[in-house]
């Protein structure tokens, strides 16, 4: 175990299976040069790591601390995808972006704090010179299977 999987075992967490993709055209993460490009990974296609509700519009059906909650177990879910990939999380160098996003009732306007549950996680877990990344959060109206949210992200890793 790295010292990465160990500081989430001592945040208490652990990191789940990683889910298999339906459809051979799509895999979990692609690789170009040193950056790991995260293809989408969302609630619905499986229980949360952190449990609670994965489906269901913020602002109505999901309140903004469930939908939070949501985002940090996806986070959990990138990282068992770039340690499958990869072999050892300590190859991840920095977080360089996610792109969050959250299936909003009409008014919600809060998707920045929605995927700050995942934000927080990688600044935790990496500290500030790694963790620290680009971002964006939008608003979507529907998102495949009700999912509460999706994230993409890229990460840089050591060779």
């Amino acid at each position: 175990m790295g010292a990465i999987e160990e500081k989430l075992a001592k945040m208490g967490l652990k990191l789940p299976p990683v889910h298999p993709y339906p459809s051979p055209n799509r895999i979990p993460c692609v690789q170009a040069g040193n950056i790991l490009f995260l293809g989408g990974h969302s609630t619905a296609r499986h229980p949360l790591a952190l449990g609670g509700k994965n489906t269901g519009k913020v602002g109505t059906e999901v309140t903004e601390q469930e939908a939070r909650h949501a985002a940090r177990s996806v986070a959990l879910h990138m990282l068992a995808s770039i340690k499958a990939h990869a072999g050892d999380l300590d190859r991840v160098k920095r977080v360089i972006r996610l792109h969050g996003m959250v299936n909003s009732a009409p008014g919600f306007e809060r998707q920045f704090a929605v995927i700050d549950g995942a934000s927080d996680l990688f600044y935790e877990l990496f500290g500030p010179e790694r963790g620290a990344h680009a971002r964006s959060a939008i608003g979507v109206a529907e998102l495949p299977r009700r999912s509460i949210l999706e994230i993409v992200g890229e990460f840089e890793l050591h060779p």
